[in-house]
C-alpha cells in the first residue's frame, strides 16, 4: 500500500465513520477480481473496504480525499486488503489528473459518497458545528486559504445574502445577512456558536430538540462556498464518462437537493447522449432499519449510472 503528500500511518487513530447505502451499492454494483475502482471520497474507507474486499492481487483501488486525517484512518481500514491500494491527498475535482499521473486511463466503477465525516463534526478546529463553540473555519481541506469567518466578515449584505440563498436554500437569507453585516461592523464574527446564536436572533427562532436547527441552511451555504463543493462536483460528473471502461458504474451519494439536482440532470445528459444508463429511475433511499442504526443516513439520496 502506498499513499501521497506525507500520510503516515497512525495506529493511534480509531476507525469510526459508518458507510451509508451499503446494501443497495452491493446489490448493484459489480466488480471483476481485476478492476479498477476510484473511491472518489474515501473517508475512513468503509465503502472502499466492501468493495476492496471483492478485487483479487489483480484489482487496484484509489481513494481520493482532501482530509489528511481521514486518509490516515482509511489505511488502518484497508490495509490488510489482497489488491493494491493507493491513497491520495486531493479533491475529487482533481480525479481525472490523478489518474494520468498513475498511468489509468480507464476503470470499472468511480464512488463519490458526498456527505462528511461524523469525526468532521466532532473536530473542534473545524468549525462544522454549531453545539459548542469551534472557530468559525468550516475548511474540509486546510490547505484552502478562505474559511467561514473570512467570507462571514468580508462579503457585503448582498454577496452574504446570495451565498446564503443560492447555497443554503434559505429564505431568510437577507434578514441573515443583514444581522451578520451589523454585527460585524461592532466585533467580528470568529466562532460557530456565535453565528448560530445571531442567526437565532435574526430568523427569531429558538432551536428545539428533534428540529432542524435554524442555524442549518446557513451553515451549509457558508460550507459549500468555503469548499466549493459545487463546482468540484461538476467537475467530477463531466469527466467521468470519459474516465469509465464500457460496462463501468458510476454511484453517487449526494445528501441534499442541490447536489442531487446536479447528479440526476448530469445523468440524463449523459443518457440522452449515449453514454449512460441509469439504473436508478429514482434515487434510492436508506431504509428504516439502517436509518435506526445510523441516523447520518436519513437524508442520503444514491443514484447509479452504467456506461454503455
Amino acid at each position: 500500500m502506498t499513499a501521497k503528500q506525507d500520510n503516515a500511518r497512525d495506529e493511534s487513530l480509531p476507525v469510526e465513520h459508518i458507510p451509508v447505502l451499503t446494501e443497495p451499492l452491493l446489490e448493484r454494483i459489480l466488480l471483476p477480481t481485476d478492476g479498477v475502482m476510484v473511491d472518489a471520497t474515501v473517508g475512513h474507507g468503509g465503502h472502499s473496504r466492501l468493495f476492496g474486499q471483492k478485487l483479487g492481487p489483480e484489482g487496484y483501488l484509489l481513494g481520493l480525499d482532501v482530509d489528511q486525517n481521514s486518509i490516515q484512518r482509511a489505511y488502518l481500514n484497508l490495509s490488510d486488503l489482497a489488491c493494491r491500494v493507493e491513497l491520495v491527498r486531493e479533491n475529487f475535482a482533481g480525479m481525472n489528473e490523478v489518474l494520468s499521473r498513475h498511468n489509468i486511463d480507464k476503470v470499472d466503477f468511480i464512488l463519490a459518497d458526498l456527505g462528511f465525516c461524523s469525526g468532521q463534526l466532532d473536530d473542534t478546529d473545524r468549525g462544522l458545528s454549531f453545539q459548542k463553540p469551534q472557530p468559525l473555519d468550516m475548511r474540509l481541506d486546510d490547505r484552502l486559504k478562505t474559511t467561514a469567518a473570512d467570507l462571514v466578515n468580508s462579503l457585503s449584505q448582498t454577496e452574504l445574502a446570495d451565498v446564503i440563498y443560492e447555497f443554503g436554500q434559505d429564505r431568510a437569507s437577507r434578514r441573515i445577512a443583514r444581522f451578520i453585516v451589523h454585527q460585524r461592523s461592532q466585533k467580528k464574527l470568529t466562532t460557530t456558536t456565535e453565528l448560530a446564536m445571531l442567526i437565532c436572533r435574526a430568523v427569531r427562532q429558538t432551536p428545539h430538540p428533534g428540529r432542524i436547527h435554524p442555524a442549518t441552511r446557513t451553515f451549509q451555504a457558508l460550507r459549500i462556498a468555503v469548499n466549493r463543493e459545487l463546482e468540484s462536483l461538476d467537475k467530477l460528473l463531466a469527466e467521468a464518462p470519459a474516465r469509465l471502461k464500457r460496462g463501468g458504474f458510476i454511484a453517487v451519494i449526494s445528501f441534499h437537493s442541490l447536489e442531487d439536482g446536479r447528479v440526476k440532470r448530469n445523468f440524463r445528459q449523459n443518457k440522452a447522449d449515449g453514454f449512460y444508463d441509469i439504473l436508478t429511475k429514482k434515487p434510492i433511499a436508506a431504509s428504516r432499519e439502517e436509518i435506526a442504526r445510523n441516523p447520518r443516513a436519513r437524508s442520503a439520496k444514491l443514484r447509479i449510472a452504467k456506461r454503455l
